[in-house]
């Protein structure tokens, strides 16, 4: 009997079982082995939100949230947040390895010169109401864009996949500007091609009247760190949903739209928003005591605290509160952040959040940041999608290049009624 394998009896027959154990992992189908007649369907696993079920292999992303470690491609987030840039980070997402220089050049440039959109993409934002959710009207124009280009739907051939790679990654921050113009009632502020990625993006946001908006180096380095931190984080919500679209073999611009859709539930993309009103409920530092007191009643959770994978310090939290100090510098301090920093620190002395693990994820500060920086309420998910681009599809493609994917179809317990006859109208109660 080897030692890399589970050992199951079932008591219902007597049976044993030895199923392979490989990577911590026993596949699921090997239990349908395990069946008390020949003409039953086998055993099933039953998992809720997929709290312990594994629907891919993946080399993209290594999270050990016990250890409060995150790294893409095997390099730690803290040395990316300090010495790469977004667009460098975007192409180890989707090539596995780290540029160089002329690699590099060329994918910025590809990027750089794919940042314009169709002139009817600017006619579809516009039938969006004046007071349209920014996200709904993203999540809206990136699924249109499938229809301006068609050979998307060539998913086999890798130029085809290379193009819509450069166009979703080039695009979405000038989608994401022009929402937010619409919302605000702005003329739409086109890309320039001189500046920087994060920069571009500032200039669409805010430029007014000035004939070259010239971003200020700090706010700009600052927002391309804040979207190198949520450029991937394994199988969460969204990227299971951009896996789980794609694997029909839907276009990218349709898959993306689904993940964008997913982000868009205030349990994930709009946590951060979550933040900034709880601790404007909360108002002063003096009554955080009275506060956490109700939360530990159960009358409300707190926000920004505890996260599914990681039981320690979330590590993108850790640089984002470093950043927000750089951005004060700029902007002037926001009053929340002392709020936030005295309810971290006594939550983080009360052995109610400690033994359970509840520590500041990366919504804790990125809101206070993202306000600070003028940003509206509304544009956090926005923001979020535009970070998570490079990751949503560096995880579709892999998914399309893996032999063992199928689409997706998770099985069911049915828990309704048995067969029953149809009751014409006239005799139903």
């Amino acid at each position: 009997m080897s030692k890399s394998s589970l050992s199951v009896t079932d008591n219902r027959t007597g049976k044993q079982y030895e199923i392979p154990i490989q990577n911590g992992t026993i596949r699921a189908v090997d239990l349908r082995q395990i069946k008390v007649a020949d003409d039953q369907a086998g055993l099933l696993t039953y998992d809720p939100g997929f709290l312990n079920t594994a629907s891919c292999r993946s080399a993209i992303t290594f999270i050990d949230g016990e250890k409060g470690i995150l790294r893409y491609r095997g390099y730690p987030i803290e040395q990316l947040a300090e010495r790469s840039t977004f667009l460098e980070t975007a192409y180890l997402l989707l090539h596995g390895e780290l540029p160089s220089a002329a690699d590099l050049d060329a994918w910025v440039h590809g990027v750089t010169h794919h940042t314009i959109v169709h002139e009817s993409i600017k006619k579809f934002i516009d039938g969006f109401h004046h007071d349209a959710h920014p996200m709904g009207m993203f999540v809206s124009t990136v699924a249109a864009l499938s229809t301006f280009y068609p050979e998307a739907k060539h998913i086999a051939e890798e130029r085809s996949r290379r193009n819509q790679i450069f166009r979703l990654i080039a695009k979405t921050p000038t989608l994401a500007a022009f929402a937010y113009r619409h919302s605000v009632g702005m003329p739409y502020a086109y890309p320039d091609n001189d500046l920087s990625y994060a920069g571009n993006f500032l200039n669409m946001m805010f430029k007014a009247t000035e004939v070259k908006y010239v971003p200020n180096k700090a706010l700009e380095r600052a927002l391309d760190v804040l979207f190198i931190l949520h450029a991937d984080h394994e199988q969460n919500c969204s990227t299971s949903t951009i896996r789980g679209v794609g694997s029909s073999h839907s276009d990218p611009y349709s898959a993306m739209a689904a993940a964008a859709a997913a982000l868009y539930g205030p349990l994930h993309g709009g946590a951060n928003e979550e933040v900034l009103r709880m601790l404007r409920e909360i108002g002063s530092k003096d009554k955080i005591p009275a506060y956490l007191e109700r939360v530990k009643r159960g009358e409300f959770r707190l926000f920004g605290f505890g996260h599914r994978i990681y039981k320690n310090y979330d590590p993108r939290a850790k640089i984002i509160k470093r950043i927000a100090e750089e951005v004060f510098d700029v902007t002037g301090k926001n009053p929340l952040i002392d709020i936030a920093v005295e309810l971290e620190r006594i939550a983080l002395q009360e052995d109610y959040f400690v033994t359970r693990k509840l520590y500041p994820n990366v919504d804790f500060y990125s809101g206070i940041i993202y306000e600070a920086m003028k940003f509206p309420l509304d544009m956090f998910p926005v923001l979020f999608a535009i970070g998570r681009t490079p990751g949503w599809l560096a995880q579709w493609q892999e998914m399309l290049l893996d032999k063992e994917q199928k689409i997706a179809r998770p099985q069911q317990i049915y828990a309704g009624p048995d067969q029953r006859d149809y009751v014409p109208i006239e005799a139903r109660r």
